[in-house]
């Protein structure tokens, strides 16, 4: 039987988070594509909320540089430029090595690992099972669930920002179909685990400089259209996405 379309309470808090979590998800599985245009109407009636709600939620995101407002074209999903794209990775590389020398020197970090290895099994079973949506999402979120474990919420909200513009950046410029190794994780886990704070960061560095390699110029995105990205955003409830 269809399972019919999931519905929201139309609560103000709530409803606004659950709306910018989706459309983050959406842009980390590459169901979003840069560029695209998205309206006030059609996400009121694709999550049944006011567009008062709607607009609370577009306005976060325009504030984190995910969505564009022009005046002549409305509000668009962002689509870095080159510049901008080497501009969000040279942030990454001053950011994300701070955040693993400091689980390496954790106090609770068998703690920190046990979440880590479980985040890598789900990335290991999206691979294995050929989700890529999914798998793409959960490479991502491995850098989210970082932030998360240094247990600095600020660090949080830039790294939410931070993912989903280079998502947007690596449709529109890598030559590769997956930017995020499943070694280049581990790897990373693993010197975590052993806690060599400089293992850790010499790992992360490595990790984002073959990200910024990888990024080719000479491809155009390749990605789902607004349609089926609006039929995803309507029926699917994922987590994993910090509001």
């Amino acid at each position: 039987m269809e399972r019919p379309p999931l519905r929201f309470e139309k609560s103000r808090g709530r409803t606004e988070v659950e709306i910018r979590r989706r459309i983050l998800q959406a842009i980390f599985e590459q169901r979003l594509p840069p560029g695209e245009k998205i309206t006030e109407e059609q996400l009121a009636t694709t999550f049944d909320v006011s567009r008062t709600v709607v607009r609370q939620a577009m306005a976060r995101l325009a504030q984190d540089g995910i969505l564009v407002k022009s005046p002549n074209i409305g509000s668009a999903i962002a689509a870095p430029s080159r510049k901008e794209a080497r501009d969000i990775l040279a942030v990454r590389r001053m950011v994300e090595p701070d955040i693993v020398r400091i689980l390496a020197n954790a106090p609770a970090r068998e703690e920190v690992i046990a979440r880590l290895n479980r985040h890598l099994a789900l990335e290991d079973e999206a691979r294995n099972s050929r989700n890529r949506g999914l798998q793409v999402r959960l490479s991502g979120e491995f850098h989210l669930l970082l932030a998360e474990l240094a247990g600095n919420r600020i660090l949080v909200r830039l790294m939410n920002q931070l993912q989903a513009l280079t998502c947007l950046a690596i449709l529109l410029y890598a030559g590769g179909d997956e930017a995020c190794l499943p070694d280049e994780h581990s790897r990373i886990a693993s010197a975590i685990a052993a806690g060599d704070r400089a293992a850790a960061e010499k790992e992360m560095l490595h990790h984002l400089h073959h990200v910024e390699k990888d990024m080719n110029l000479d491809r155009g995105p390749d990605t789902a259209g607004f349609t089926e990205a609006i039929e995803w955003l309507r029926g699917h409830s994922g987590h994993g996405v910090e509001g």
